[in-house]
């Protein structure tokens, strides 16, 4: 196990109930600060002391894209969702009915997009949904650890909002280790599994033992791969140097590693800032030391990442640090989807431009991808047939596996944002898979 060097940070953590101790933020301009307030009724907010004090540039926070990336903004609601929510806080109504009214504005967000609920979640020999597990693709299960419900920060642009907005019926939870053991061995195909949330690295490493273990001792059906999908590097990386259960964290990779089991960190970092300090790079070099791998990946946002200069940036500096460029994401359909979304062809330019200018070594990443509700489909190219100007897409994974890498054509359309908003290329009348 590597040592570290880097200073002890006492952890600090920042909600709508004590958003004022923040010095930075009580200084902005009255229109910002109650913008904050307002939107964060709805969209949830979570920072700390470590993303306050060293990834935001307070002199510019209009335009900083780590102020924007944690700090509600007013355009992520409809003026008439604004409106009607900001006339009820003026007008000092009761805070039922501002709960009420946050629950209305958050019901029309589509909390749960891809058919997350209704076609991930399995269900048992009794029929009864498994809630904590998702099985979308044959190969890959994701986990949802009951203690790993939070973040250290939240994304404004998360898809996976509707988990830390305090509605139990739209989180995804499991707090029995022996179900997800089970649920591999009656199911053979699957190679992976995916720890997620909230953020499953939030959870002490004793807790996250008892997830583990049981993977490490009964290695239930066939699985070779164990993955854990987090931000923590991002948002607080004295998780693996400096916390009090850090040594054995990192013993806990250690012993992953050595039975046998492929250990990678799905690590979102949206922006290259959240790459530069001491303490981040300190961290991937100890997880790397374990012999396990970083993935990185992150969603195309307009506001923080819309820019070829800024991922070409992001993709040779985790190279650098000994990380995988993953995916490039294009934002899900939930949420403030109309604040973030970047049109498919400008994504693919936006991908295509950064790709061009980076090594071999960079080019492990794939995108411009959609999480769709029949699998993840690339924007492969913009091409022109016989004088049609078409997007060529391509699934990357699929609900089917029997899709997976098949080419399909849709008709080119500058301002469509996600896979229902194309038409099927040639006159079909749907695609091949919604058959």
């Amino acid at each position: 196990m590597s040592k570290c060097n880097i200073q002890p940070k006492n952890y600090k953590a920042f909600t709508n109930r004590n958003i004022q101790s923040i010095q930075q933020f009580e200084a902005l301009p009255t229109e910002i600060h109650d913008a904050v307030q307002i939107v964060s009724r709805v969209m949830p907010f979570r920072a700390n002391n470590y993303v306050v004090d060293e990834l935001i540039d307070w002199s510019r926070p209009e335009s900083d894209p780590i102020f924007k990336l944690i700090f509600p903004q007013k355009g992520m609601m409809s003026p008439e969702d604004y409106q009607a929510l900001e006339t009820k806080i003026r007008a000092g109504e009761p805070e039922a009915a501002l709960q009420a009214e946050a629950r209305n504005i958050q019901q029309k967000m589509n909390p749960h997009p891809a058919g997350q609920m209704e076609l991930n979640v399995p269900k048992c020999q009794r029929g009864q949904s498994i809630n904590g597990i998702q099985h979308k693709y044959n190969e890959t299960v994701l986990f949802f650890p009951t203690q790993g419900q939070v973040c250290h920060a939240y994304c404004t642009y998360c898809f996976r909002w509707a988990q830390f907005v305090g509605v139990d019926d739209l989180k995804f939870a499991c707090g029995d280790p022996q179900a997800l053991v089970s649920y591999l061995e009656a199911h053979p195909e699957v190679t992976d599994v995916l720890f997620t949330g909230g953020d499953p690295m939030i959870m002490t490493s004793k807790i996250l033992r008892r997830y583990v273990e049981p993977l490490l001792r009964e290695r239930p059906g066939n699985i070779r791969s164990i993955r854990f999908g987090t931000k923590v590097l991002a948002y607080w990386p004295y998780r693996f140097l400096t916390d009090k259960d850090a040594d054995d964290l990192m013993g806990l990779f250690d012993e992953i590693v050595a039975a046998g089991f492929h250990l990678a960190i799905m690590s979102h970092f949206s922006h290259p800032r959240e790459l530069g300090t001491d303490a981040v790079q300190a961290a991937m070099s100890r997880i790397l030391a374990t012999g396990a791998n970083i993935r990185c990946q992150a969603p195309l946002i307009r506001h923080i990442n819309d820019d070829p200069e800024v991922w070409r940036s992001m993709w040779e500096k985790q190279v650098s640090l000994g990380a995988i460029p993953y995916y490039m994401f294009v934002e899900r359909d939930t949420g403030p989807k109309d604040y973030f979304s970047v049109p498919l062809a400008e994504a693919w330019h936006i991908f295509t431009q950064a790709y061009s200018k980076v090594s071999g070594l960079a080019r492990t990443v794939r995108g411009p991808s959609m999480s769709a509700t029949p699998g993840k489909v690339l924007v492969d190219g913009i091409v022109d047939v016989e004088g049609h100007k078409l997007f060529a897409l391509k699934f990357i994974q699929a609900r089917n596996s029997e899709w997976v890498n098949r080419l399909f054509f849709a008709e080119y359309d500058e301002k469509a944002v996600w896979l229902d908003g194309l038409k099927p290329a040639f006159g079909e009348k749907r695609f091949f898979f919604e058959k």
